[in-house]
């Protein structure tokens, strides 16, 4: 009786992969050349004009290359790590722990994004680089056993998985490029003689 029902369950689960697999369908969109708006899963033919395309998902939750721990600690203590541009071999050291033990966290430079100054000075107090919020943890300074002691007590890892993707959850936001110098005004030009 258990051997037939547990048969079953592995049936049913070998039948449902497939509706799992393609719960995300690409929808297609183009003009024809009669002027029609036509949407479609198959892709469109070579003279169709003003084509595009889009990845519905089906509502399916998204499978995560994540551990389950990973995902746990993430959802209740977020790693939040600020940096500056003149931050130096502490940020990255803090960059390497964290990439090491597997941690997605979120990356903001307060040199270049004022928003992340505004937020780095209202949670720590101060705009001195690297500070590690963890959750409502906030860590000011790189202090690895320090860090490694919070990342324990907020459930993460302490190693990621082998082949585990680089989980940094959002990259830095790039340098913003410095202004231009102001070109000097040009001296306005004399009007021309009137023809006499």
């Amino acid at each position: 009786m258990y051997a037939k029902r547990l048969l079953s369950c592995i049936a049913a689960a070998l039948l449902a992969a497939p509706a799992l697999v393609s719960a995300q369908q690409t929808i297609y969109k183009w003009v024809d050349k009669d002027g029609k708006t036509v949407f479609s899963d198959s892709p469109p033919p070579k003279d169709a004009t003003s084509t595009s395309q889009r990845t519905v998902n089906s509502g399916a939750p998204a499978v995560s290359n994540l551990p389950y721990a990973t995902q746990m600690a993430m959802e209740r203590n977020p790693v939040t790590f600020y940096t500056a541009n003149d931050c130096g071999s502490f940020c990255d050291r803090g960059r390497t722990l964290l990439s090491q033990r597997g941690i997605p966290y979120s990356e903001r430079n307060a040199t270049t994004d004022p928003g992340a100054g505004a937020a780095l000075e209202k949670a720590a107090g101060s705009l001195i680089v690297p500070v590690l919020i963890i959750g409502a943890n906030t860590i000011k300074g790189f202090d690895e056993s320090q860090w490694q002691s919070a990342l324990d007590g907020a459930g993460y890892p302490r190693t990621a998985l082998p082949n585990q993707v680089n989980p940094r959850a959002t990259p830095p936001a790039p340098p913003k490029p410095a202004p231009k110098p102001a070109e000097p005004e040009a001296a306005p030009a004399e009007p021309a003689p009137e023809p006499k």
